[in-house]
């Protein structure tokens, strides 16, 4: 009876609280309609310069082809590789496409002309995607044999069909919702109690430790159940997104998930004082955790030293997991050692949060 009152008065201070409810109903909204068409991996908007040299018909051509493509944004023609380098030194342009005096000449002899394709290296992914892009044109335009090679191979596509970076990313999303709602939270929740100084009132009572720790943690689970009832139904409703593989694993890995942050979090709230000190403490190790997650890049591009990290990263485990059953399909086998591997690292938290936490501080 006494872990009931005390999450009533949890719930109580929540609602009571004019910025928590306002947060808990727009974060997820906001992550779900913002972040899925900006976290996009994709190169577009490229903007080129063309320098053509030969003026043929030809050598239009390929420029008309480079003005239809969907990746690029034709700036407009220069007249010299001088002129069309500025652009790029003033941020005008990222690529410039130099098309040689002799390029039709060199085409109709069967010959390879060689055109100089120079790119603004500054922000090396898109300088590099949009030389592949910008490549990819040129050579179909100068070899349409390989063209035709290249339209003879067939790609079947078991997943995600229509490649479509949203189905990629909006379940990863669901990580960073459970890192604020039962990481963040919790731990401020905590830590102001202690400024505050009601903490100490509850600490010279007969409450146990145990039910102290679950009334401040439990309705944070709740509001975490709810917010990734309200993610589905986002993905759903304004994408067509749906899970392929079974929805009760969706929540069970979610709340092993909220188990370890809300663990983790906790831990960090016993050995703070301040808010100050608990936020940038939390905002340390959850950016490690997320940038070293495979969130955002695959974690076999990171360097080995790096690689290691996933293997204690319980946001891999979680990410790897819940792309797994939301895209692929699949069923607990295919995500048992994760699961495993997610309740193993939340156990472990937890028992420390729990011997950290001093009730007669």
């Amino acid at each position: 009876m006494t872990l009931k009152y005390l999450i009533q008065k949890e719930f109580l201070q929540i609602r009571r609280n004019t910025f928590l409810p306002r947060l808990i109903f727009l974060f997820p909204i906001v992550i779900m309609c913002v972040m899925p068409w900006v976290m996009s991996m994709e190169v577009r908007n490229i903007v080129v310069d063309v320098v053509d040299n030969d003026r043929t018909m030809s050598s239009q051509q390929l420029v008309h082809d480079i003005e239809a493509s969907n990746y690029f944004i034709f700036h407009g023609q220069q007249p010299t590789y001088q002129a069309a380098l500025a652009d790029i030194e003033t941020g005008k342009a990222d690529v410039v496409l130099v098309i040689p005096q002799d390029y039709s000449r060199d085409l109709t002899m069967g010959l390879q002309p060689q055109v100089l394709i120079a790119a603004n290296a500054v922000n090396g992914t898109k300088g590099a995607m949009g030389s592949a892009y910008l490549s990819q044109i040129v050579t179909a335009h100068a070899l349409p044999e390989a063209a035709t090679i290249q339209s003879k191979v067939s790609t079947l596509l078991l997943y995600n069909k229509h490649q479509n970076y949203k189905v990629f990313m909006i379940p990863a999303l669901f990580a960073i919702v459970m890192m604020l709602m039962t990481g963040f939270l919790p731990t401020l929740n905590i830590v102001g109690e202690k400024e505050a100084g009601t903490i100490e009132q509850i600490n010279v009572t007969p409450v146990s430790k145990w039910a102290f720790i679950l009334s401040k943690l439990i309705p944070y689970w709740l509001i975490a159940l709810f917010v990734i009832t309200a993610g589905l139904l986002l993905a759903w409703g304004l994408y067509g997104i749906t899970s392929s593989g079974p929805i009760w694993l969706v929540y069970v890995l979610a709340m092993l998930l909220a188990l370890f942050f809300s663990s983790f979090g906790l831990i960090v709230s016993n050995y703070s004082d301040t808010m100050q000190q608990a936020v940038f403490v939390m905002w340390f190790f959850v950016v490690c955790l997320m940038l070293l997650s495979g969130l955002f890049t695959p974690t076999r591009s990171m360097p080995h030293w790096a690689y290691l990290t996933t293997y204690v990263n319980p946001m891999h485990y979680f990410i790897d997991a819940i792309r797994t059953v939301f895209i692929r399909g699949g069923t607990f086998q295919a995500v048992a050692h994760q699961i495993l591997a997610l309740l193993s690292i939340g156990l472990i938290m937890a028992c420390w949060a729990v011997q950290s936490y001093k009730k007669n501080n």
